[in-house]
Formats: C-alpha cells, structure tokens, sequence
C-alpha cells in the first residue's frame, strides 16, 4: 500500500458526513484489503485533495474493487495523523471520525 506520508503525517480518507461510511462499510470485504485500500491509496488521496468529480473517484476505485460500494464518495476528506499513531475509524450512521487509541478512556475489567 503506498501511503501518503508528509511532515512525518500519513493521510488518511474518512467521509464525515451522513448517509454512509467510506473505509468502514467497507470492512465486510477486509480480506481481499480493501478497507486500507479505501483509507490510504495514495491515488485516492490526490483525487480528494485536488477536488475530483465524484464519478472518477467512483471509476478509480470500482477498477481496482469491482463491487465496491462508493456512496460516500461525495464527501471524502483527508485526516493526517503522526506515522506510527494507533487509530480506528468509527462509523455511526454512516458518518466516519478518527479515533486515536491514545486519546480513548478505556477501562479494564
């Protein structure tokens, strides 16, 4: 995976909005990879950082995932975080956010 890594920050593609999750709806299929594909594809993260159409993204990644599902695809953002950061994707009606392990209040049984 070629992840995009500047000023020691690795992107990562999340979709804030509600409606449906990028990477996480994603996660049904994580075996063939394309959970990490849909987050850190560095192809990816220059069409939603230079503003491409909704359908090329879409074409991009149905031609590297055929079947995958793109409805987010209108409201990718990039979240960049310090290479080496734990984290997980958190998804609640469709609407994904970044939540770094550190940061998280755990409690333990």
């Amino acid at each position: 995976m070629n992840k995009v890594i500047r000023d020691e920050k690795v992107a990562v593609v999340v979709s804030p909005g509600f409606g449906a999750g990028w990477s996480t709806w994603a996660q049904a299929h994580d075996d063939e990879g394309i959970r990490d594909f849909m987050m850190f594809d560095s192809v990816l993260v220059t069409m939603v950082e230079n503003g491409y159409p909704v359908e090329t993204i879409e074409e991009y990644v149905t031609n590297n995932y055929p079947g995958t599902y793109c409805g987010a695809a209108d409201d990718l953002t990039i979240q960049w975080l310090p290479v080496g950061t734990a984290f997980r994707i958190h998804e609640y009606d469709g609407a994904e956010s970044v939540e770094i392990r550190d940061d998280m209040d755990w409690t333990i049984a």
